[in-house]
């Protein structure tokens, strides 16, 4: 796959700062590169949470954050700063080490996720030509902080809720699995930016009829699952666990797994948009040609991230919480089989080339 544009400004920096200052001027250009991913990690959690309030406002008849700063938008930033203050305890009867580790690991992995994301043309930390392989991988580690925090919070309640993760979130890896797997088959790469060269013609949303249309609801219902966000929150469950995995955790811990609750929503939405949608590439061409390309490109990831982002809330706040055997039951007995109907059907259309 030849790519129209190599140029990856992230890697252009760490290459200038090497040069003018060798291994010193390499560790700096990484640690801005960090900085900026960390300030990006923690803006895009606190602008989301009020985003979810509001949305969840709406649906519910009712104002949402409005006191706070103008139109409540310091509303977040008042909870984080009451978050940091508050006094961090935990049960004595816990696994110190697996306790302290566990949101880490959670809030690391969405970072690393981050990475390799293309938020625009050149705009990425690491454009590997396993890219999509790499999230995949790198989302499973989440899950040992779920259990982690689980079993090492030494609480009943926790421990469900941790154990409910683990099975909810490798049960549905499956099926997303399958769905990011139907688009490989048409772009022909693992690599993110390859997958969104290959839609320049066209979004696979479109060109691969009716396969790329299950796959992508597919893969919304299996992402919704992954993130723990309702209907599938049962690792959570407030009705019957009270806060289930993070029980046990307050101030910065608690708030990290919020937090990283947030920033893996997302990333799914962000994955389903370079994957179906795109990426930064405009529809129909419309701001092809046009100066300042990456910022354009930007403009579109964003624009299609915040409409896949409010799909994802439209499901919290519109669908009841499942049970844990109607949970196994819809990913065992049917998105499963699709699945592997599905890819059957892309592969099929994909040899024969009856694919746009």
């Amino acid at each position: 796959m030849i790519l129209t544009n190599t140029t990856n400004y992230f890697a252009e920096l760490v290459s200038y700062l090497s040069e003018q200052m060798g291994l010193g001027g390499q560790i700096l250009a990484y640690v801005i590169v960090a900085a900026i991913y960390l300030g990006f990690f923690a803006v895009a959690g606190l602008l989301l949470v009020y985003i979810e309030r509001r949305v969840a406002a709406f649906f519910q008849l009712r104002l949402g954050p409005n006191r706070v700063g103008p139109w409540g938008l310091l509303q977040t930033i008042a909870d984080a700063l009451k978050l940091l203050s508050k006094e961090i305890f935990g049960t004595n009867r816990k696994d110190k080490l697996l306790y302290n580790t566990a949101y880490y690991l959670v809030i690391i992995a969405s970072l690393v996720a981050l990475s390799v994301i293309p938020f625009s043309i050149g705009v990425q930390a690491y454009d590997l030509n396993i890219g999509v392989f790499f999230i995949s991988a790198v989302s499973s580690v989440g899950v040992l902080g779920i259990i982690f925090g689980g079993w090492g919070s030494n609480n009943k309640y926790s421990l469900i809720g941790g154990m409910r993760s683990g099975l909810q979130m490798i049960s549905y890896e499956l099926s997303s699995g399958l769905a990011i797997l139907t688009i490989i088959l048409m772009a022909g790469t693992l690599q993110m930016s390859g997958i969104i060269e290959a839609q320049r013609d066209g979004f696979f949303i479109w060109r691969g009829h009716i396969p790329a249309l299950i796959a992508f609801f597919v893969f919304v219902i299996a992402g919704t699952a992954e993130s723990n966000r309702t209907p599938f929150d049962l690792a959570e469950g407030e009705a019957e666990l009270g806060a289930g995995y993070h029980s046990e955790y307050s101030g910065m811990g608690f708030a990290f797994f919020f937090l990283a609750e947030f920033i893996n929503m997302f990333i799914i939405s962000a994955i389903a948009v370079t994957l179906f949608f795109g990426g930064w590439l405009a529809p129909f061409h419309l701001t092809d040609g046009l100066a300042y390309q990456p910022l354009w490109g930007a403009i579109w990831f964003f624009l299609k991230v915040s409409v896949m982002i409010f799909l994802l809330m439209w499901f919290r706040w519109t669908f009841p919480r499942l049970r844990i055997d109607q949970l196994l039951t819809l990913e065992w007995k049917y998105l499963l089989p699709i699945g592997l109907i599905n890819i059957v059907l892309m592969a099929i259309l994909v040899y024969f080339n009856l694919v746009f």
